[in-house]
């Protein structure tokens, strides 16, 4: 009983501060903060930290495949919640569309930016060997290698590069907060939740807190600048593209719709709480029609 009262205290807190209309609206700019002003950092954390190794235990695991742990704790929320209020799997698999749609999204623009970082690069030859190879002195040695070649015979490539690490953290943050800030609305309007959603939910809500600390990492202990910038903004405009612009024109056969779109109780919708009301409007506005 002690374990389940902590739980319900801190998802509550957690959701309804998700939920809170101010931060869905303007975590985007809190982000871009992050990002431009980020490197600042760099000039008061310690270039002996554990963190300034590429080879910590948190960039090996979370960080090489940080799509991959967001798509199973987001989608199992997605899942969990959309299947418990409405017990269709055809509108669950809907919701999980969305995920879908930005992993194909995110791919693309890696794509984009390899074959970028292939036309606008070319392959070194490093002068000495050791540790510092990256950073000695380099020799030209041949110009119609490919990105794959040159790293394959231990060559070091020089491209255009923007960087795909603080563009992966921020569309997974921005998706965090978009997909679980519906929770804070559907406890409002008397939602049943137990435990095993609850629990996912904070596994959502932690791992946007070490998505968050992850990115405060690479930028204090490997700025690089603009590379890290641009890749922000990929992260910012894949989110705008996608939950602003393309998923607010409603559930079709190309359109997944927005989040908690046909979720919510749109009985319970018609008396919402006068400090939740502009958040619970916008869902009773999007859910009314319950065959969606």
């Amino acid at each position: 009983m002690f374990l389940n009262t902590i739980l319900v205290v801190l998802s509550d807190l957690a959701a309804h501060f998700l939920g809170n209309t101010l931060v869905r609206q303007h975590f985007h700019l809190w982000l871009s903060g992050v990002v431009v002003f980020g490197p600042v950092l760099s000039l008061w954390v310690s270039p002996h930290s554990i963190f300034a190794k590429r080879t910590h235990f948190l960039y090996r695991v979370f960080l090489r495949s940080g799509w991959g742990w967001t798509c199973i704790f987001v989608g199992s929320f997605v899942f969990l919640l959309s299947f418990s209020i409405r017990r269709s799997i055809s509108l669950s698999i809907r919701h999980l569309t969305r995920l879908v749609l930005a992993g194909g999204l995110w791919l693309g623009f890696c794509k984009l930016l390899d074959l970028l970082e292939n036309a606008t690069g070319s392959c070194y030859e490093p002068l000495v060997s050791g540790p510092d190879v990256t950073n000695g002195p380099l020799l030209v040695l041949r110009e119609g290698e490919s990105k794959a070649e040159c790293l394959r015979a231990g060559m070091l490539w020089r491209g255009y590069e923007v960087s795909e690490d603080v563009f992966l953290l921020c569309l997974c943050c921005m998706l965090l907060v978009e997909e679980t800030a519906v929770f804070g609305p559907y406890l409002t309007l008397g939602g049943v939740s137990d435990a095993p959603l609850r629990i996912l939910f904070m596994f959502c809500v932690l791992l946007l807190g070490l998505w968050i600390f992850l990115l405060l990492c690479l930028l204090a202990y490997f700025p690089q600048f603009p590379t890290q910038l641009i890749g922000g903004a990929l992260g910012c405009l894949s989110w705008r593209v996608l939950y602003q612009g393309w998923y607010r024109l409603g559930p079709s056969w190309y359109c997944p719709g927005r989040p908690g779109l046909g979720l919510l109780n749109t009985k319970t919708c018609s008396s919402p709480e006068p400090e939740n009301k502009q958040v619970n409007q916008d869902h009773c506005n999007e859910v009314k029609d319950k065959d969606h």
